[in-house]
Protein backbone atom coordinates (compact mmCIF):
# COMPACT_ATOMS: atom_id res chain seq x y z
CA UNK A 1 0.00 0.00 0.00
CA UNK A 2 1.30 3.46 -0.85
CA UNK A 3 0.62 6.25 1.60
CA UNK A 4 0.76 9.90 0.64
CA UNK A 5 2.38 12.13 3.24
CA UNK A 6 -0.97 13.63 4.27
CA UNK A 7 -2.63 10.22 4.49
CA UNK A 8 0.23 9.07 6.67
CA UNK A 9 -0.21 12.00 9.03
CA UNK A 10 -3.95 11.45 9.25
CA UNK A 11 -3.77 7.68 9.64
CA UNK A 12 -0.53 6.69 11.22
CA UNK A 13 -0.49 8.80 14.34
CA UNK A 14 2.58 8.08 16.40
CA UNK A 15 3.31 4.68 14.93
CA UNK A 16 6.94 4.22 14.16
CA UNK A 17 8.24 4.45 10.66
CA UNK A 18 11.67 5.27 9.41
CA UNK A 19 11.86 8.78 8.12
CA UNK A 20 12.46 9.55 4.50
CA UNK A 21 14.57 12.62 4.08
CA UNK A 22 13.32 14.90 1.40
CA UNK A 23 15.53 16.28 -1.30
CA UNK A 24 16.62 19.70 -0.13
CA UNK A 25 19.03 20.54 -2.93
CA UNK A 26 19.09 24.17 -3.93
CA UNK A 27 17.64 25.40 -0.67
CA UNK A 28 20.11 23.90 1.71
CA UNK A 29 21.19 27.28 3.02
CA UNK A 30 17.70 27.92 4.37
CA UNK A 31 16.38 24.41 5.06
CA UNK A 32 18.73 22.38 7.17
CA UNK A 33 15.92 20.71 9.09
CA UNK A 34 15.58 17.04 8.20
CA UNK A 35 12.01 16.68 7.00
CA UNK A 36 10.46 13.25 7.15
CA UNK A 37 7.10 11.63 6.68
CA UNK A 38 5.98 12.62 10.14
CA UNK A 39 7.02 16.27 10.02
CA UNK A 40 4.04 18.58 10.41
CA UNK A 41 4.33 21.82 8.44
CA UNK A 42 2.78 24.91 10.00
CA UNK A 43 1.46 27.97 8.19
CA UNK A 44 1.00 31.24 10.07
CA UNK A 45 -1.70 33.61 8.80
CA UNK A 46 -1.47 36.91 10.62
CA UNK A 47 2.07 37.63 11.84
CA UNK A 48 1.46 40.22 14.56
CA UNK A 49 2.29 39.72 18.22
CA UNK A 50 -0.39 37.13 18.97
CA UNK A 51 0.29 35.20 15.79
CA UNK A 52 4.02 35.14 16.48
CA UNK A 53 3.43 33.87 20.01
CA UNK A 54 1.02 31.23 18.73
CA UNK A 55 3.65 30.04 16.24
CA UNK A 56 6.18 29.70 19.03
CA UNK A 57 3.76 27.66 21.13
CA UNK A 58 2.91 25.45 18.16
CA UNK A 59 6.59 24.80 17.52
CA UNK A 60 7.10 23.92 21.19
CA UNK A 61 4.19 21.49 21.16
CA UNK A 62 5.83 18.74 19.14
CA UNK A 63 9.45 17.81 18.37
CA UNK A 64 8.78 17.20 14.69
CA UNK A 65 7.08 20.38 13.48
CA UNK A 66 8.40 23.31 11.48
CA UNK A 67 7.11 26.72 10.49
CA UNK A 68 6.91 26.39 6.71
CA UNK A 69 4.93 29.40 5.44
CA UNK A 70 3.85 32.85 6.60
CA UNK A 71 1.19 35.27 5.36
CA UNK A 72 0.29 38.80 6.37
CA UNK A 73 -1.05 42.00 4.82
CA UNK A 74 2.22 43.76 5.67
CA UNK A 75 5.82 42.93 4.78
CA UNK A 76 7.16 44.46 7.99
CA UNK A 77 4.97 42.17 10.07
CA UNK A 78 6.42 39.11 8.36
CA UNK A 79 9.98 40.40 8.62
CA UNK A 80 9.70 41.16 12.32
CA UNK A 81 7.88 37.93 13.13
CA UNK A 82 10.35 35.82 11.13
CA UNK A 83 13.30 37.47 12.86
CA UNK A 84 11.82 36.94 16.33
CA UNK A 85 10.89 33.33 15.66
CA UNK A 86 14.28 32.52 14.14
CA UNK A 87 16.04 33.92 17.19
CA UNK A 88 13.81 31.91 19.53
CA UNK A 89 13.24 28.68 17.59
CA UNK A 90 16.32 28.31 15.37
CA UNK A 91 16.10 25.56 12.75
CA UNK A 92 12.40 24.99 13.32
CA UNK A 93 11.86 28.10 11.22
CA UNK A 94 12.03 26.82 7.65
CA UNK A 95 10.18 29.52 5.74
CA UNK A 96 11.76 29.94 2.33
CA UNK A 97 11.39 33.38 0.80
CA UNK A 98 8.95 32.02 -1.77
CA UNK A 99 6.72 30.92 1.12
CA UNK A 100 6.48 34.38 2.72
CA UNK A 101 3.29 35.84 1.27
CA UNK A 102 2.30 39.51 1.55
CA UNK A 103 -1.00 41.18 0.73
CA UNK A 104 -4.71 40.87 1.29
CA UNK A 105 -4.77 37.58 -0.67
CA UNK A 106 -1.68 36.20 1.05
CA UNK A 107 -3.69 33.61 2.98
CA UNK A 108 -4.88 32.00 -0.26
CA UNK A 109 -1.29 31.59 -1.45
CA UNK A 110 -0.27 30.06 1.88
CA UNK A 111 -3.16 27.60 1.78
CA UNK A 112 -2.03 26.51 -1.68
CA UNK A 113 1.18 25.14 -0.16
CA UNK A 114 1.32 21.73 1.50
CA UNK A 115 1.15 22.97 5.08
CA UNK A 116 -0.67 20.63 7.45
CA UNK A 117 -1.71 23.03 10.21
CA UNK A 118 -2.61 26.71 9.95
CA UNK A 119 -2.66 29.29 12.72
CA UNK A 120 -5.31 31.96 12.08
CA UNK A 121 -4.35 35.21 13.83
CA UNK A 122 -5.23 38.03 11.44
CA UNK A 123 -7.71 40.72 12.61
CA UNK A 124 -11.13 39.18 13.42
CA UNK A 125 -12.99 40.54 10.40
CA UNK A 126 -11.00 38.16 8.20
CA UNK A 127 -11.59 35.08 10.32
CA UNK A 128 -14.70 33.70 8.58
CA UNK A 129 -13.11 33.75 5.13
CA UNK A 130 -9.77 32.47 6.44
CA UNK A 131 -11.43 29.61 8.34
CA UNK A 132 -13.65 28.66 5.40
CA UNK A 133 -10.68 28.56 3.04
CA UNK A 134 -8.55 26.60 5.51
CA UNK A 135 -11.20 23.93 6.00
CA UNK A 136 -11.85 23.70 2.27
CA UNK A 137 -8.11 23.20 1.79
CA UNK A 138 -8.14 20.33 4.30
CA UNK A 139 -5.95 21.97 6.94
CA UNK A 140 -5.99 21.46 10.69
CA UNK A 141 -6.65 24.84 12.37
CA UNK A 142 -5.75 26.82 15.43
CA UNK A 143 -8.28 29.68 15.32
CA UNK A 144 -7.59 32.72 17.48
CA UNK A 145 -10.65 34.34 19.06
CA UNK A 146 -12.99 35.96 18.18
CA UNK A 147 -14.31 34.19 15.13
CA UNK A 148 -16.68 36.76 13.65
CA UNK A 149 -17.60 40.42 14.10
CA UNK A 150 -21.22 40.08 12.91
CA UNK A 151 -23.96 37.46 12.57
CA UNK A 152 -23.50 36.74 8.84
CA UNK A 153 -19.82 36.09 9.55
CA UNK A 154 -20.66 33.87 12.52
CA UNK A 155 -23.04 31.78 10.43
CA UNK A 156 -20.17 31.17 8.01
CA UNK A 157 -17.97 30.10 10.92
CA UNK A 158 -20.67 27.72 12.18
CA UNK A 159 -20.87 26.11 8.75
CA UNK A 160 -17.09 25.90 8.44
CA UNK A 161 -16.70 24.36 11.89
CA UNK A 162 -19.29 21.68 11.07
CA UNK A 163 -17.48 20.95 7.82
CA UNK A 164 -14.15 20.64 9.61
CA UNK A 165 -15.65 17.99 11.89
CA UNK A 166 -17.06 16.10 8.92
CA UNK A 167 -13.57 16.13 7.37
CA UNK A 168 -11.95 14.94 10.62
CA UNK A 169 -9.91 18.12 10.92
CA UNK A 170 -8.75 19.64 14.19
CA UNK A 171 -10.20 23.01 15.13
CA UNK A 172 -8.85 24.47 18.35
CA UNK A 173 -10.22 27.81 19.55
CA UNK A 174 -8.12 30.59 21.06
CA UNK A 175 -10.28 30.62 24.19
CA UNK A 176 -7.17 29.93 26.24
CA UNK A 177 -8.85 29.65 29.68
CA UNK A 178 -10.54 26.44 28.53
CA UNK A 179 -7.03 24.95 28.50
CA UNK A 180 -6.03 26.31 31.92
CA UNK A 181 -5.77 23.55 34.54
CA UNK A 182 -7.02 25.55 37.57
CA UNK A 183 -10.13 26.64 35.65
CA UNK A 184 -10.74 23.14 34.37
CA UNK A 185 -10.64 21.90 37.97
CA UNK A 186 -12.92 24.69 39.18
CA UNK A 187 -15.59 24.75 36.49
CA UNK A 188 -15.80 20.95 36.42
CA UNK A 189 -16.88 21.14 40.07
CA UNK A 190 -19.52 23.74 39.24
CA UNK A 191 -20.82 21.59 36.40
CA UNK A 192 -20.90 18.59 38.75
CA UNK A 193 -23.18 20.49 41.13
CA UNK A 194 -20.75 21.47 43.90
CA UNK A 195 -22.47 24.86 44.36
CA UNK A 196 -25.90 23.51 43.49
CA UNK A 197 -28.18 25.30 41.08
CA UNK A 198 -26.62 28.52 39.77
CA UNK A 199 -28.96 31.36 40.74
CA UNK A 200 -26.92 34.33 39.52
CA UNK A 201 -23.47 35.19 38.27
CA UNK A 202 -21.16 38.08 37.50
CA UNK A 203 -18.31 38.38 35.04
CA UNK A 204 -15.98 41.31 34.42
CA UNK A 205 -13.24 42.39 32.06
CA UNK A 206 -12.24 45.84 33.28
CA UNK A 207 -8.79 46.86 32.08
CA UNK A 208 -6.73 49.84 30.95
CA UNK A 209 -6.29 51.24 27.47
CA UNK A 210 -4.41 49.64 24.61
CA UNK A 211 -1.79 50.53 22.01
CA UNK A 212 -2.20 52.98 19.14
CA UNK A 213 -0.07 53.48 16.00
CA UNK A 214 0.44 57.01 14.65
CA UNK A 215 -0.27 57.44 10.99
CA UNK A 216 2.83 57.30 8.79
CA UNK A 217 3.47 59.06 5.48
CA UNK A 218 2.22 57.00 2.58
CA UNK A 219 -0.40 55.07 4.51
CA UNK A 220 -3.80 54.99 2.83
CA UNK A 221 -6.93 55.33 4.97
CA UNK A 222 -7.39 51.58 4.86
CA UNK A 223 -3.80 50.82 5.85
CA UNK A 224 -4.08 53.23 8.78
CA UNK A 225 -7.27 51.55 9.96
CA UNK A 226 -5.92 48.05 9.43
CA UNK A 227 -2.82 48.83 11.49
CA UNK A 228 -5.13 50.16 14.22
CA UNK A 229 -7.75 47.48 13.65
CA UNK A 230 -8.89 47.11 17.26
CA UNK A 231 -10.54 50.59 17.20
CA UNK A 232 -12.90 49.81 14.29
CA UNK A 233 -15.83 47.54 15.00
CA UNK A 234 -15.97 46.32 11.41
CA UNK A 235 -12.43 44.94 11.90
CA UNK A 236 -12.40 43.93 15.59
CA UNK A 237 -16.06 43.59 16.59
CA UNK A 238 -15.50 46.16 19.41
CA UNK A 239 -13.69 45.31 22.64
CA UNK A 240 -16.55 43.23 24.07
CA UNK A 241 -16.01 40.75 21.25
CA UNK A 242 -12.30 41.21 20.69
CA UNK A 243 -11.11 41.08 24.34
CA UNK A 244 -13.88 40.82 26.93
CA UNK A 245 -15.18 37.71 25.20
CA UNK A 246 -12.75 35.76 27.43
CA UNK A 247 -14.91 36.52 30.47
CA UNK A 248 -18.08 35.73 28.55
CA UNK A 249 -16.58 32.43 27.46
CA UNK A 250 -15.70 31.48 31.04
CA UNK A 251 -19.27 32.28 32.08
CA UNK A 252 -20.64 30.17 29.25
CA UNK A 253 -18.37 27.33 30.24
CA UNK A 254 -19.61 27.45 33.85
CA UNK A 255 -23.21 27.49 32.58
CA UNK A 256 -22.65 24.32 30.60
CA UNK A 257 -22.53 26.24 27.30
CA UNK A 258 -26.25 26.80 27.58
CA UNK A 259 -27.26 29.91 25.64
CA UNK A 260 -29.08 32.72 27.46
CA UNK A 261 -32.51 33.63 26.16
CA UNK A 262 -31.93 37.36 25.89
CA UNK A 263 -29.73 40.26 26.93
CA UNK A 264 -30.32 43.91 27.87
CA UNK A 265 -27.70 46.53 28.56
CA UNK A 266 -25.85 49.69 27.76
CA UNK A 267 -22.47 51.01 26.72
CA UNK A 268 -20.71 54.00 25.26
CA UNK A 269 -17.59 56.16 25.01
CA UNK A 270 -16.86 58.24 28.10
CA UNK A 271 -13.09 58.69 28.02
CA UNK A 272 -11.74 57.29 24.78
CA UNK A 273 -13.50 59.89 22.63
CA UNK A 274 -10.67 61.05 20.34
CA UNK A 275 -11.40 60.26 16.66
CA UNK A 276 -8.15 58.26 16.56
CA UNK A 277 -10.00 55.61 18.58
CA UNK A 278 -12.33 54.86 15.70
CA UNK A 279 -15.91 53.96 16.45
CA UNK A 280 -15.78 51.45 19.32
CA UNK A 281 -17.12 51.87 22.87
CA UNK A 282 -14.93 51.96 25.98
CA UNK A 283 -17.45 50.31 28.33
CA UNK A 284 -20.36 47.85 28.35
CA UNK A 285 -22.80 46.74 31.10
CA UNK A 286 -25.19 43.87 30.35
CA UNK A 287 -27.64 41.48 31.97
CA UNK A 288 -28.07 38.04 30.41
CA UNK A 289 -31.16 35.97 31.26
CA UNK A 290 -30.92 32.17 31.12
CA UNK A 291 -33.71 29.60 30.56
CA UNK A 292 -33.49 28.37 34.19
CA UNK A 293 -34.32 31.86 35.44
CA UNK A 294 -30.83 32.83 36.53
CA UNK A 295 -29.30 36.15 35.52
CA UNK A 296 -25.72 37.01 34.71
CA UNK A 297 -24.33 40.50 35.18
CA UNK A 298 -21.46 41.42 32.87
CA UNK A 299 -19.31 44.54 32.62
CA UNK A 300 -16.24 45.47 30.63
CA UNK A 301 -14.17 48.61 30.46
CA UNK A 302 -11.02 49.84 28.73
CA UNK A 303 -10.18 53.02 30.65
CA UNK A 304 -6.80 53.85 32.20
CA UNK A 305 -6.54 54.70 35.92
CA UNK A 306 -9.73 52.82 36.79
CA UNK A 307 -10.19 49.86 39.12
CA UNK A 308 -9.29 46.60 37.34
CA UNK A 309 -11.35 43.44 37.50
CA UNK A 310 -11.15 40.21 35.51
CA UNK A 311 -13.21 37.48 37.15
CA UNK A 312 -16.25 35.22 37.19
CA UNK A 313 -18.33 34.70 40.32
CA UNK A 314 -21.23 32.25 40.51
CA UNK A 315 -23.81 32.08 43.29
CA UNK A 316 -25.58 28.74 43.71
CA UNK A 317 -28.15 27.46 46.18
CA UNK A 318 -25.42 25.45 47.93
CA UNK A 319 -22.38 27.68 47.61
CA UNK A 320 -20.36 30.23 45.67
CA UNK A 321 -17.56 29.91 43.16
CA UNK A 322 -14.93 32.57 42.47
CA UNK A 323 -12.43 32.57 39.61
CA UNK A 324 -10.21 35.64 39.65
CA UNK A 325 -7.80 35.91 36.74
CA UNK A 326 -5.83 38.70 38.38
CA UNK A 327 -5.18 37.18 41.80
CA UNK A 328 -5.17 33.55 40.70
CA UNK A 329 -7.86 32.55 43.21
CA UNK A 330 -10.03 29.57 42.28
CA UNK A 331 -12.31 28.71 45.18
CA UNK A 332 -15.68 27.34 46.22
CA UNK A 333 -17.34 28.25 49.50
CA UNK A 334 -20.54 26.97 51.11
CA UNK A 335 -21.75 23.41 51.69
CA UNK A 336 -18.67 21.76 50.11
CA UNK A 337 -15.77 24.22 50.26
CA UNK A 338 -12.73 23.76 48.06
CA UNK A 339 -9.76 25.79 46.93
CA UNK A 340 -7.26 25.18 44.18
CA UNK A 341 -3.90 25.13 45.92
CA UNK A 342 -1.81 26.20 42.95
CA UNK A 343 -2.64 29.90 42.54
CA UNK A 344 -1.26 30.60 39.09
CA UNK A 345 -1.64 34.28 38.45
CA UNK A 346 -2.28 35.27 34.89
CA UNK A 347 -0.67 38.64 35.60
CA UNK A 348 2.59 37.08 36.77
CA UNK A 349 4.57 35.99 33.72
CA UNK A 350 6.83 33.80 35.84
CA UNK A 351 3.99 32.08 37.69
CA UNK A 352 3.96 29.05 35.45
CA UNK A 353 7.64 28.45 36.13
CA UNK A 354 6.88 28.17 39.84
CA UNK A 355 3.78 26.02 39.64
CA UNK A 356 2.60 22.67 38.39
CA UNK A 357 0.33 24.36 35.88
CA UNK A 358 1.17 24.43 32.20
CA UNK A 359 0.78 27.76 30.42
CA UNK A 360 -2.72 27.77 28.97
CA UNK A 361 -1.39 29.08 25.67
CA UNK A 362 1.07 26.21 25.44
CA UNK A 363 -1.52 23.68 26.57
CA UNK A 364 -3.79 24.65 23.65
CA UNK A 365 -1.13 23.69 21.17
CA UNK A 366 0.07 20.64 23.09
CA UNK A 367 -3.44 19.20 22.88
CA UNK A 368 -3.96 20.32 19.28
CA UNK A 369 -0.84 18.59 17.98
CA UNK A 370 -1.31 15.60 20.28
CA UNK A 371 -4.78 15.07 18.85
CA UNK A 372 -3.47 15.24 15.29
CA UNK A 373 -0.78 12.68 16.07
CA UNK A 374 -3.37 10.33 17.56
CA UNK A 375 -5.73 10.86 14.62
CA UNK A 376 -8.36 12.03 17.10
CA UNK A 377 -8.51 15.70 16.19
CA UNK A 378 -9.97 18.09 18.75
CA UNK A 379 -12.85 20.16 17.45
CA UNK A 380 -13.96 23.13 19.58
CA UNK A 381 -16.38 24.38 16.93
CA UNK A 382 -19.67 23.65 18.68
CA UNK A 383 -19.05 25.64 21.85
CA UNK A 384 -16.71 28.32 20.54
CA UNK A 385 -19.38 29.80 18.25
CA UNK A 386 -21.86 29.95 21.14
CA UNK A 387 -19.57 32.17 23.19
CA UNK A 388 -19.03 34.39 20.15
CA UNK A 389 -22.82 34.65 19.72
CA UNK A 390 -23.35 35.63 23.37
CA UNK A 391 -20.79 38.43 23.04
CA UNK A 392 -22.30 39.51 19.72
CA UNK A 393 -25.80 39.69 21.22
CA UNK A 394 -24.46 41.77 24.08
CA UNK A 395 -22.92 44.30 21.70
CA UNK A 396 -26.16 44.46 19.74
CA UNK A 397 -28.12 45.16 22.93
CA UNK A 398 -25.75 47.93 23.99
CA UNK A 399 -25.52 49.53 20.54
CA UNK A 400 -29.28 49.48 19.98
CA UNK A 401 -30.55 50.04 23.53
CA UNK A 402 -32.96 47.16 22.97
CA UNK A 403 -33.48 43.77 24.58
CA UNK A 404 -32.02 41.29 22.13
CA UNK A 405 -32.85 37.59 22.01
CA UNK A 406 -30.11 35.18 21.08
CA UNK A 407 -32.26 33.84 18.24
CA UNK A 408 -32.61 37.35 16.80
CA UNK A 409 -28.90 37.99 17.18
CA UNK A 410 -27.97 34.87 15.24
CA UNK A 411 -30.54 35.66 12.53
CA UNK A 412 -29.34 39.26 12.10
CA UNK A 413 -28.36 40.30 8.61
CA UNK A 414 -26.47 43.38 9.75
CA UNK A 415 -23.04 43.22 8.13
CA UNK A 416 -20.29 45.38 9.59
CA UNK A 417 -17.44 44.60 7.22
CA UNK A 418 -17.39 45.78 3.60
CA UNK A 419 -18.10 43.30 0.84
CA UNK A 420 -14.45 43.41 -0.27
CA UNK A 421 -11.17 44.77 1.01
CA UNK A 422 -8.71 46.82 -1.06
CA UNK A 423 -5.86 49.20 -0.28
CA UNK A 424 -7.81 52.20 -1.65
CA UNK A 425 -10.89 51.33 0.40
CA UNK A 426 -12.52 54.27 2.17
CA UNK A 427 -14.89 52.87 4.75
CA UNK A 428 -16.28 54.23 7.99
CA UNK A 429 -19.17 53.28 10.23
CA UNK A 430 -20.68 55.79 12.66
CA UNK A 431 -20.48 55.39 16.42
CA UNK A 432 -23.62 53.54 17.50
CA UNK A 433 -26.11 55.61 19.52
CA UNK A 434 -28.61 53.59 21.62
CA UNK A 435 -32.24 54.35 20.90
CA UNK A 436 -31.39 55.78 17.48
CA UNK A 437 -29.45 52.93 15.89
CA UNK A 438 -31.98 50.27 16.91
CA UNK A 439 -31.25 47.88 14.06
CA UNK A 440 -29.67 44.60 14.97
Amino acid sequence: MTFSRRKFIKAAGLTTMSGILLNQSGIASERVWSLNNKTLKIGLIGCGGRGTAAAMEALNADPNVILYAMADAFQDHIDESHKTLTEKMGQKIQVAKENRFVGLDAYQKLLATDVDVVLLAAPPAFRPSHLEASVNAGKHVFCEKPFAVDAPGLRRVIAASKKSKEKNLALVAGFCWRYHLPKRETFSRVLNGQIGKVLSSESTYNTGELWYKERQAGWSDFEYQLRNWLYYNWLSGDHIIEQAIHSIDMLQWAMGDQLPIQVTGSGGRQKRTDPKFGNIYDHFALVYEYPNGSKSYFSSRQQSNTAPSYMVELVGDQGKCLVDCRTGEHSITGKTPWKFADETKFTDENAYKKSNSRSMYQQEHDELFGSIRKNKPINDGEWMVKSNLVALAGRMAAYSGQTVTLDAALASNETLSPAAFSWDLKYNLPIAIPGIDTKI
